[in-house]
């Protein structure tokens, strides 16, 4: 009897597309995105849209809204996202080289980081006084994607069911009391202080809190980052339907996704700077 057993290799595709839009009213652009590769040999910049097969190494995808006076706000989100480039591959050097670490820990290490040299910046120099951002950041690991978030940018998920579910939650008032159901998502979605965040990284953010989770990945999962630009011209239930367009993994619909999305919510607001980053790992 032949007891030979036919190897199966599974191949994993990953797919990404950014896209970023000032407004129909803004003078300038105050968010900000990047899509890393983290490997053992260093840390590669991926443009705005493409794909990678038989992954190797780790994934990293964040946006952030910066804010601050004069152009404070963007250089403030620009910050985030060069120290996630400065110090996301000393962490990754670290785990590869065998030594325990939590992805909570490294997150939070991260996030901490970026925040003191957010706020050493602001008291240094008084045009920059104040500055501070908005992070909401996904690292892919093997069949994991670990997620960390501050502010009131957004993760959301879309299951292969199109079930869509926003991971992170807003730090503001009004989203903790929509959460406790004092008010509706109509009154939250029109509240005069729904855009008032209670925490950001630098700013006057004292004691940072970030928001931590990690999600198994499965097959035909799709994640949204987006700033909140993005979710004042678009309710969810649009997002979704954007999201869910096309039963089949798709490069080219992948790599499209991200300026539909914008595009779409500048049509209908366009009121403030507006971002979203779609990616999506497939297995064959």
């Amino acid at each position: 009897m032949d007891d030979s057993r036919e190897e199966v290799t599974i191949q994993r595709t990953i797919a990404w597309t950014a896209h970023s839009d000032v407004g129909r009213f803004r003078s300038s652009n105050e968010d900000a995105f990047i899509a890393l590769k983290v490997t053992g040999e260093g840390v590669y910049r991926l443009g705005k849209w493409g794909h990678d097969s038989n992954l190797e190494g780790d994934y990293v995808f964040a946006v952030s809204d910066g804010m601050g006076g004069a152009k404070a706000g963007d250089f403030a989100s620009q910050i985030v996202v060069e120290q996630i480039a400065l110090l996301f591959p000393k962490v990754f050097k670290s785990y590869a080289e065998g030594l325990t670490i939590y992805f909570q820990d490294v997150l939070s290490e991260l996030l901490t980081n970026i925040h003191q040299a957010m706020t050493e910046l602001g008291a240094s120099y008084s045009e920059l006084n104040g500055m501070g951002a908005t992070l909401s950041l996904c690292w892919i690991h093997f069949d994991k994607v670990y997620w960390a978030h501050v502010g009131d940018s957004r993760i959301y998920h879309l299951a292969a069911t199109e079930t869509m579910s926003q991971l992170t939650k807003d730090d503001t008032h009004v989203a903790w009391m929509l959460e406790k159901g004092a008010i509706s998502p109509y009154e939250a979605r029109n509240h005069p202080k729904r855009n008032l965040l209670q925490q950001v990284i630098g700013g006057k953010t004292q004691n940072l809190n970030p928001q931590f989770g990690e999600f198994i990945l499965n097959k035909s999962d799709r994640f949204l980052i987006c700033s909140d630009g993005l979710t004042n011209g678009l309710f969810d239930s649009a997002i979704a339907k954007n999201l869910a367009q096309g039963d089949a993994f798709s490069i080219e619909r992948e790599e499209r996704m991200a300026k539909a999305l914008v595009e779409q919510s500048v049509a209908e607001d366009g009121k403030d700077n507006t971002t979203a980053l779609c990616f999506q790992v497939s297995e064959d």
